[in-house]
């Protein structure tokens, strides 16, 4: 918005809205007409549709994040995270799967720790500085502001599971098809936008806008950058294209969890790629 990528393809967003409450009702508000797209975590969109809702997703947004498991300072492993409370997210979500998976290859089992569901990295980290969680997930910038001051990363996200497609764009089809112009110039914008995040001659520009959205230091701003890019590690898709076999990912974990039941449905089910081929992404 602020580089006028929307206002180039000729859209003015009227606003950006907070939905409250969980993930769950960025889907509801796709269809109370609160909303026209949505931004929401793949796991979401799967129940909703699969419950029979017509929302599909049409656009990527992370594809392949980096969470890490961040605990006091005084705890040095995953065994001495037995007994105590972890901070997760939904337990639907992917962080909280991925998580739970990692836990598990490093020895702890599902019932050895406590779990308290937190949405938000902000209310985790805030969780964690208070002393009423012992470790939680946190992304960017917060993990690395925490090691910063002293708390320990014990593991991350992708040694458990990598490749995934976690956040999409996703609307109604009903709306999609009604709107399918104004679609493909959104997708065209965001498209735009992740080709300037991605182009190295930006890197300051880029540095200077987390700062101003995150509030992070030059230094942590430069660290988060460094993370997705210093090599690339997939977490920013190119252009907003989706990986259908991330989505599959995300299924067959949802799968494993037991959050959908056999036989687990084809991830195409959930996505429409007109509108990204139509802006010349896909």
């Amino acid at each position: 918005m602020e580089e006028g990528l929307f206002a180039r393809e000729g859209l003015e967003l009227q606003l950006l809205v907070p939905i409250p409450g969980g993930a769950d009702n960025m889907i509801a508000a796709l269809h109370n007409d609160s909303v026209d797209l949505t931004h929401v975590a793949t796991p979401f969109l799967i129940r909703a549709a699969l419950a029979g809702s017509d929302a599909v997703a049409i656009a990527a947004e992370f594809s392949n994040p980096i969470y890490s498991l961040i605990a006091k300072p005084e705890i040095s492993s995953f065994a001495e995270l037995k007994g105590r409370i972890v901070g997760l997210a939904d337990e639907y979500g992917t962080i909280t799967l991925s998580i739970r998976k990692l836990m598990q290859l490093r020895g702890v089992q599902r019932g050895e720790f406590g779990a308290r569901v937190i949405e938000g990295t902000s209310a985790r980290w805030a969780c964690l500085r208070r002393g009423d969680c012992d470790a939680v997930v946190l992304g960017q910038p917060q993990d690395l502001l925490a090691q910063e001051q002293g708390y320990r990363r014990l593991g991350v996200s992708t040694e458990a599971v990598p490749d995934l497609l976690y956040t999409v764009t996703a609307v109604r089809r009903s709306w999609a098809e009604a709107n399918r112009t104004a679609v493909v110039r959104y997708l065209r914008a965001l498209a735009s936008a992740f080709k300037l995040i991605r182009t190295p001659a930006n890197r300051e520009h880029v540095i200077r806008a987390i700062m101003k959205t995150t509030n992070a230091s030059e230094t942590i701003a430069q660290q988060t950058l460094d993370l997705f890019f210093s090599p690339d590690r997939g977490v920013l898709p190119k252009q907003a294209e989706i990986d259908v076999s991330g989505l599959g990912r995300v299924i067959e974990m949802m799968g494993e969890a037991g959050t959908i039941k056999a036989p687990l449905p084809e991830p195409h089910r959930f996505v429409d790629l007109q509108y990204l081929r139509a802006a010349g992404v896909q």
